[in-house]
């Protein structure tokens, strides 16, 4: 089950996208489909068959978001967080062999397109929680254990979610 957190960032991201997709989208691809429709043979009309299929997964993505947007709960930064690893903080460690990592630790809703996100799921950032720089952390992996350790932590500002 995924956890149902997601940061401001987030869910404003997840709103647009709802509003992008009803609002903008949906009439653009059902006028299309009604044109489509009115040229009579539907079963060998290509536009209408694309179209129709790319109206359902918008459906399918409207309903989802809906449902999502209702049961999320939105996670502001609080100044008790300062000095320690939680949800949407921006975290810097390293292993012993020098390799380097950054990431922020976000809903599971949050980390498509990102490559510099992890769920709050994710093994590593459940490794991370309450964690402090210069401590150690264990992540148990499908390859055995990994050591890693804190080098930085910070929260975004309010006017700036992006990597500080």
């Amino acid at each position: 089950m995924k956890t149902k957190l997601v940061t401001r960032e987030g869910f404003n991201a997840l709103k647009a996208e709802h509003d992008h997709l009803w609002h903008e989208k949906r009439p653009e691809i059902t006028k299309i489909v009604s044109w489509a429709a009115s040229l009579g043979d539907r079963s060998e009309n290509a536009d209408y068959t694309y179209n129709k299929r790319l109206l359902r997964q918008i459906d399918r993505r409207v309903r989802y978001l809906r449902k999502r947007l209702n049961e999320l709960t939105i996670v502001d930064y609080s100044p008790q967080q300062e000095g320690r690893v939680f949800f949407g903080a921006w975290v810097e460690i390293e292993n012993e062999a020098g390799d380097i990592k950054r990431f922020r630790i976000v809903g599971p809703d949050e980390i498509y397109d990102r490559k510099d996100y992890i769920s709050i799921d994710a093994p590593m950032a459940r490794a991370l929680l309450k964690k402090a720089v210069d401590d150690e952390v264990v992540v148990r992996t499908p390859e055995g254990e990994k050591h890693w350790f804190v080098n930085t932590i910070t929260y975004p500002t309010e006017t700036d979610s992006r990597e500080p």
